[in-house]
């Protein structure tokens, strides 16, 4: 089991000696002027980087409405021009350079016609995944949030729908454990379904906690330590014969070693 967490969570060096992976966070590494990439600043990361003995993943840019997320990197992948693709083309370049296990994308909003999003937005994959053959890099493809009627791919029928509609070898699918509970209604069962269904396309997965419903913060997709919220992450089995990592997405170093020993009761030692 490779845990992992977001590099939001701490510095680098504290996140090499609690998990065994970092996630590169692309739009909130503070590498980013105006939708440039600062390259001084990625290399003074990649140098601290080098002295560390960890597995990477990155996390893409993506679209958000919020304050937090800075606004010249805001990407839907149902709606993408030439700034776009190449915000997630250096990300993709970066993870080549690096040999990170995966590069995690969103899935675009619903931009009026719910059909022609979709349709847009697998051509839009498909240019993605090409850029991705060319460097060797995988990408996963995220389950969104439920809550959130303007998401695309929140039910996993439709996830794996984009993911073979791309048709190829450098697109899977990301599970987001928490987006699928808030998406499941906080339903166990339904929850490990979910997991069932996707299992055989997931390349990566994400970990974090909720309470299953809505709520006005983020529409309830609070990003709790595991085992801070309802999930019970012996889920996780369901997904058998995975060997990537399980980054958290949580905010803090507490919540990562709080994570860390629930995922391993949940899923090492739970028999």
């Amino acid at each position: 089991m490779i845990l992992g967490a977001s590099s939001f969570a701490g510095s680098l060096p504290e996140i090499a000696s609690e998990v065994q992976s970092v996630e590169l966070y692309m739009p909130k590494l503070g590498i980013y002027k105006n939708s440039e990439l600062q390259q001084g600043l990625l290399d003074s990361i990649l140098d601290e980087l080098s002295t560390l003995d960890v597995h990477t993943s990155l996390h893409a840019p993506y679209f958000a409405d919020v304050p937090t997320y800075p606004k010249d990197v805001v990407v839907d992948t149902a709606k993408m021009d030439d700034r776009s693709f190449r915000l997630i083309r250096e990300s993709i370049e970066l993870a080549g350079r690096l040999e990170s296990r995966a590069v995690v994308l969103h899935p675009g909003r619903i931009n009026g016609d719910h059909d022609k999003s979709f349709s847009k937005m697998v051509d839009n994959l498909k240019s993605l995944a090409q850029t991705a053959s060319e460097y060797d890099v995988m990408l996963g493809l995220e389950n969104k949030e439920g809550t959130d009627p303007g998401n695309l791919c929140t039910e996993v029928e439709e996830l794996i729908m984009a993911v073979e509609d791309v048709n190829s070898d450098y697109l899977g699918a990301t599970l987001d454990i928490g987006h699928a509970n808030l998406t499941c209604g906080g339903d166990m069962g339904k929850l490990r379904e979910f997991a069932r269904t996707l299992a055989p396309y997931i390349v990566h997965v994400h970990v974090h906690d909720n309470m299953g419903v809505w709520s006005e913060n983020y529409d309830g997709d609070e990003h709790m330590a595991p085992g801070d919220g309802i999930i019970d992450y012996t889920v996780l089995k369901e997904i058998k014969g995975y060997k990537g990592i399980f980054n958290m997405e949580v905010f803090s170093m507490e919540d990562v070693a709080k994570g860390k020993v629930t995922l391993s009761d949940a899923v090492l030692n739970n028999k």
